[in-house]
């Protein structure tokens, strides 16, 4: 006897659990892909001049901090660890801390299993902010920390008021409001224009 179309079950489709160790590899990767993401070192340091207002240097701002993201990254990470230098212990444990927060949070593409249980993002954050809150408390970094913090965000709202973000493009819109390329009005149909 055969069913008919309309009372056959649906399919239901689910992820599939990965070990913590794949995980964690998968993680690393994109970490690694990230960090290659960062604009050239000369480009980041060339072509500075004065705004001409306010909102311009605004623009600025908004601008060559979305271009620039992963190079400001890692500047405040540079620049907050250098603080830490004169306790070696609290560097080690804000690295390590931080490479938590990076591998298991911010660059986790799959979902966590631990002993053949979903773990949930919610519990990953909230162990980590944990762990995190014991960390700086236990090593009592946290005015160093935020000192490191404090002054990259200043070094680097100062560059990107003074770096004229000309030539830069961001992405696409961008390009098209410059007149570099055509936006297309229509889909790309499946066979091409005709």
């Amino acid at each position: 006897m055969q069913q008919s179309p309309s009372t056959t079950s649906s399919t239901t489709y689910t992820t599939i659990p990965i070990s913590g160790a794949d995980v964690i590899s998968r993680s690393f990767q994109n970490l690694s892909t990230f960090v290659t993401r960062h604009r050239p070192w000369p480009e980041f340091i060339s072509n500075f001049d004065r705004p001409d207002s306010l909102s311009d240097a605004g623009i600025r701002l908004r601008r060559n901090a979305k271009y620039f993201s992963v190079n400001y990254t890692i500047i405040i990470s540079i620049i907050a660890a250098a603080c830490l230098i004169g306790s070696p212990i609290s560097l080690v444990i804000f690295a390590l801390i931080s490479l938590l927060w990076l591998v298991l949070y911010f660059f986790r593409e799959d979902p966590m299993v631990v002993w053949g249980h979903h773990v949930s993002d919610w519990i990953v954050m909230l162990s980590l902010v944990i762990v995190t809150f014991l960390a700086v408390w236990f090593t009592g970094i946290l005015v160093n920390l935020m000192i490191g913090i404090g002054v990259a965000l200043l070094i680097l709202a100062v560059h990107g008021i003074l770096r004229n973000p000309e030539g830069l493009f961001l992405d696409e819109n961008d390009a098209v409001s410059a007149g570099l390329i055509r936006a297309r009005s229509a889909p790309i149909s499946q066979f091409g224009d005709f």
